[in-house]
């Protein structure tokens, strides 16, 4: 038995889903779960009331939570699944801020440094979940949920995003497996055999593993 834990990341756009995968999962695997520490972020009011002034200081406390969340999941030697991975916030989020404007050249370039430091120091995850869906599916979701944070996202900021998912991908898919999943196909709440398959082929997989 290997003493290190599975590590597998959800990843996705914002409405695709992440939360509610990564709860059940956890559940039905018995694996720990991180999820993102957005409501908790005592930086959103004023990101959102002054986005390009504490823009900087977002991505920061964004970025060294889920950081200490790795560490302490990584140490505890325990499988677990991660919402939304380290990798995000500074290969998608951070980059798509500099490219709107709300993050300037000195501060990406300050924050670029401090990420890739940090992702020095810590393990890849063993594989990705990465969730998909499209845009009309996206809007819809995150109008039903009606968080005050979200209001201002629109179609274009969620295609911006998606463009920096696929080079992402791209790129990190030839270190770490990727799974991808179409989340508009995808039944979350587990009420046919799809989100049982996923469990099954989780769990095998680990197995296998150790």
């Amino acid at each position: 038995m290997s003493r290190t834990g599975i590590y597998v990341g959800v990843s996705g756009n914002i409405g695709t889903g992440k939360t509610i995968l990564t709860k059940v999962l956890s559940e039905r695997l018995g694996w720990e779960a991180f999820f993102e520490p957005v409501l908790a972020n005592p930086y959103l009011d004023d990101f959102y009331a002054d986005m390009t002034r504490y823009s900087f200081h977002l991505q920061i406390y964004f970025l060294s939570q889920r950081f200490q969340a790795m560490q302490r999941c990584l140490l505890s030697g325990r499988s677990f699944l991660q919402d939304r991975t380290l990798y995000e916030d500074g290969e998608v989020f951070a980059p798509t801020l500099r490219d709107l404007g709300m993050l300037t050249g000195r501060d990406y370039e300050n924050y670029r440094a401090l990420y890739e430091t940090l992702l020095s120091t810590v393990r890849a995850p063993d594989r990705i979940l990465h969730l998909t869906a499209p845009i009309e599916i996206l809007l819809e979701r995150i109008r039903r949920r009606d968080r005050a944070y979200e209001r201002h996202v629109d179609a274009e900021y969620l295609r911006m995003l998606e463009r920096r998912y696929d080079e992402w991908c791209g790129r990190i898919g030839r270190t770490v497996p990727i799974r991808r999943l179409d989340t508009s196909r995808l039944d979350l709440e587990g009420r046919d055999r799809s989100l049982g398959d996923l469990v099954s082929e989780l769990a095998s997989w680990a197995e296998v593993r150790r």
